[in-house]
Formats: structure tokens, C-alpha cells, sequence
């Protein structure tokens, strides 16, 4: 059986901790409108007034004018992350980590140790709550799909269990909306056809959804009869390290969607460096407000795992292929693929006589520093504006979000 774990309201709720007093009140983390913020999430409290991530702060406090907005603290929802994946890690070695509050757990080997699933999740779920006070939702199946489902239809402080004879009863009632890959233009075309549900869906021969909709029909009639063959894979035995984003509301701005892929970009190096991988296949994955998905892909000479010379490839192809003047972006990604069989060694040297900036050296020294004090304290000089203070103080504005970082200077 597959668990998917998912923390309700993730930075809100760590903010929580250390200001209860705001528990019964709608609240914000994100940047100030001033610097054209964005929010990075909302309580539940705050939803029912259609706040939201990726919103513009200025909207979302036009929409609750009783909002109160928090700046982000990375380093800390980093830091409670790996004592959430630590709680993972006593039941199970197979995890994959979505994000900083997400991840599918397979337990089928664990159970002769720990108890069926059910146990394994309540274990879970209650460690996170009497450690950390924090809440998730537990969805819990036979597929990675199912169990996303259920995680999310339990929503806030769910705890939904799909048995294997029960998947089908599971999912006929749901609209087709819930399905992976069915975005406003597909779910057009099957409202067209009379479909609306899942049940009605399955209904439908697969060589028919075959020819109304490609290869993606295939998909989706497999989806609806819950069949998704796809195993919990760790990054260390993954063949590609990839991340992604999906924003709430569709983005069009350029500079806002580069600097998120800067950010994917360092998330995959990182990971890669931690695992000792290093590719030579980079692909970035876009998805366009009608759901319409576009890959582009590049492979280098030599296999990597800086930062710099996948941001190169990753902004070339961006800048290159994706078109965002007539329609806006609800997803962005980056994929590194292509390791090296030799996976567990360094990148292969390059040119003697070519001019190199020492991105290995500089690579260790922000995973170094990040690890210790948060992931999003050293970052590319792309994705912030800062100004030196006459003593020596960085004032940084990452996308919207204000830190103040003291350094030493060596003149």
C-alpha cells in the first residue's frame, strides 16, 4: 500500500506555533504588496475569502481586508521538513518527497514490522502531531494516484483509506476534474460528450478516448479505471531528479517565471550533489492555462551536477521555446536525466585552457551554508535584488520576501 502524506497549510501552520493567537484568524505568508508580493500560502481561515498561493498580495488583501500577512522563514519550514521526513524514515526507506510538505510512502515491506498501513499512517500522524504540532492528511491506496486523491478529498486533518476492492467505488462519484491531465479544454470536450464523472468516463472504450484525445486518452481511461503502475521511487535509485511548481493563478510575467525556474534549477542541483548523481539530459516542462503541457529538452557534453551550467540550458530553452504572450503559465519544471553509470564520481574535467568559474567550489560552499541555516538563504544573484549597506549588510528582496543577511568583508 502507497500513503500520501501532505501537511494542511504547511507555512501557515508552522507560523502558528510561535503566534497562536492568530489560530482563529485568516493569515497569510507571503511579500508585502508594496514590493509586489505574492502570497506563498493561506490558512483555511483565509481561503474562504479567496486567498490563495501565487495571488498578489495586493489582491489578497483587497479580498480580506483583516488579512494579516507574515514574511516567509524558509530556513525554519526546511528545518521542520527533515524532522517530518525523519518520522518518515522510521517506517519506511522507500520515500519520495514532493516537496517540503509532501511525500508518497510505500510501506508493503514494512508492514510484518510495524502493522498494516492504516497503523503505519496513524503512527505517522500522530508523531507529527505530539513532536511537532503539526497537522497532515493521510490518504492511503494502492496507487500513487488514488492515495493523492484521498489525501486531498480529507482535507484539512484528513484521514481517507482506499482498499483495493474499494477503489472503483472511490472514484465513480468524483468529477472527471480529479483526474490527472484534465485541464479546462479536455473537460470541455468531455461535457461535449455527456461525461462529467469519472464512472462516466470508464464507460467509454479506450480506443474511442484513444481517438478523440491521442495517447492521453489511453492515459486518462487507466486513471479512471485506477490503474497507475508508477512505484514510490527514492532519489537514490530515481533516473531523473526533477522539481516543479503549479501555481494557483495562471502567470504570465517572464521575469517572475525565470526566477522560479532558477530556484527549481538550484532545488535539482542540490538534490543531485546530494545523491552524487550527475546528468547531461536537461528538460524544462511548462503547462499553459488550458492544461496543454510542453517539454524541451537538451543534453551537454559532459554530465553535471552545478548549478550554472544546468541554468544555462534551463534558461536557453525557456527563453528559446516558450511563448507566453497569448497564453499564461499554471506549471513550471526542470528535470535532470541522463546520469552517468558512473554516477558516484565527479564531473568530468573540463577544458584546461577555457575560462571557468569554480562552481563546484561554490555549489559545496551554498549547500554548506544552506543545510546548516535553510535552503533559501544563499541564492543566485538572479533571483534577488540587494544592496550593499555601508556596513555591510545585504538588504534582500527574494521574490517579495525581506531578510537581512550580515557578512564580513575580506578588503
Amino acid at each position: 500500500m502507497i500513503i500520501h502524506a501532505d501537511m494542511d497549510a504547511y507555512y501557515v501552520s508552522v507560523e502558528l506555533l510561535d503566534k497562536p493567537e492568530l489560530v482563529d484568524k485568516p493569515v497569510a505568508v507571503g511579500g508585502p504588496s508594496k514590493n509586489r508580493g505574492v502570497i506563498s500560502a493561506a490558512n483555511y481561515i483565509a481561503r474562504k475569502y479567496g486567498v490563495h498561493s501565487a495571488l498578489a498580495t495586493k489582491t489578497a488583501c483587497q479580498r480580506c481586508p483583516n488579512l494579516t500577512l507574515l514574511p516567509a522563514r524558509m530556513g525554519v519550514y526546511v528545518d521542520i521538513s527533515r524532522k517530518i521526513q525523519a518520522i518518515f524514515a522510521r517506517y519506511t526507506p522507500t520515500i519520495e518527497p514532493l516537496s517540503l510538505d509532501e511525500a508518497f510512502l510505500d510501506v508493503s515491506a514494512s508492514q510484518k514490522l510495524f502493522g498494516s498501513a492504516n497503523v503505519i499512517a496513524r503512527n505517522i500522524k500522530q508523531a507529527i502531531m505530539a513532536e511537532l504540532k503539526l497537522v497532515v492528511s493521510i490518504g492511503i491506496a494502492p496507487t500513487k494516484f488514488v492515495a493523492k486523491i484521498a489525501s486531498d478529498i480529507g482535507k484539512p486533518n484528513g484521514f481517507v483509506i482506499v482498499k483495493k476492492n474499494q477503489v472503483q467505488a472511490f472514484l465513480d462519484p468524483l468529477p472527471v476534474t480529479r483526474i490527472w491531465g484534465v485541464g479546462k479544454a479536455t473537460e470541455s470536450n468531455l461535457t461535449t460528450l455527456g461525461i462529467k464523472s469519472i464512472h462516466q468516463l470508464r464507460q467509454l472504450p479506450p480506443k474511442k478516448l484513444t481517438h478523440l484525445f491521442g495517447q492521453q486518452g489511453l492515459h486518462l481511461w487507466q486513471l479512471a479505471n485506477g490503474i497507475d503502475p508508477r512505484a514510490v521511487i527514492t532519489d537514490r535509485h530515481a533516473k531523473s531528479i526533477s522539481h516543479e511548481i503549479t501555481f494557483a493563478t495562471d502567470i504570465d510575467n517572464r521575469e517572475y517565471l525565470l526566477a522560479q525556474l532558477l530556484h527549481l534549477t538550484e532545488l535539482v542541483a542540490a538534490r543531485l550533489r546530494e545523491h552524487k548523481h550527475v546528468g547531461r539530459t536537461i528538460t524544462i516542462k511548462v503547462r499553459y492555462s488550458d492544461f496543454s503541457t510542453l517539454t524541451r529538452s537538451r543534453s551537454i557534453h559532459n554530465a553535471t551536477y552545478n548549478t550554472q551550467p544546468i541554468w544555462k540550458v534551463v534558461k536557453e530553452l525557456f527563453t528559446t521555446h516558450i511563448k507566453t504572450n497569448h497564453q499564461a503559465l499554471r506549471l513550471v519544471g526542470v528535470n535532470v536525466s541522463g546520469f552517468n553509470k558512473q554516477g558516484h564520481q565527479s564531473p568530468q574535467q573540463t577544458d584546461l585552457f577555457e575560462p571557468q568559474e569554480n562552481e563546484t567550489g561554490i555549489d559545496a560552499i551554498t549547500d554548506a551554508i544552506n543545510k546548516r541555516f535553510g535552503e533559501n538563504i544563499l541564492k543566485r544573484g538572479a533571483t534577488i535584488k540587494k544592496t550593499i549597506g555601508p556596513r555591510g549588510v545585504y538588504d534582500v528582496d527574494l521574490h517579495g520576501y525581506h531578510s537581512r543577511i550580515k557578512y564580513t568583508r575580506s578588503d
